[in-house]
């Protein structure tokens, strides 16, 4: 996935790639999370990753997106650390 940010294709903070099985399934408000390149890293990823439901992730991938900015991005990349060391949230 690093390539992938490399080569402009994914962002190292954004909102998690999509599935095509997922994307066919959107309802109209879920297209918007498609609108911003897909990153590394994301919200939700630090807010609970797979504790969260499918619908809280989206939402919190979307508030991402409304409230886009550098200092979030740096946020979540610092808070990613520690939850990748101590495999927080994750099954």
């Amino acid at each position: 996935q690093l390539w992938n940010v490399l080569r402009g294709e994914m962002s190292l903070v954004g909102p998690r790639p999509a599935v095509p099985e997922e994307v066919a399934q959107y309802q109209r408000w879920q297209r918007r999370r498609l609108r911003m390149r897909p990153g590394l890293t994301c919200l939700w990823a630090i807010e609970g990753r797979d504790e969260l439901d499918v619908e809280e992730a989206m939402r919190l991938d979307l508030a991402y997106i409304d409230q886009w900015s550098l200092p979030l991005d740096w946020s979540i990349m610092i808070r990613t650390v520690p939850v990748v060391l101590t495999g927080k949230g994750a099954h």
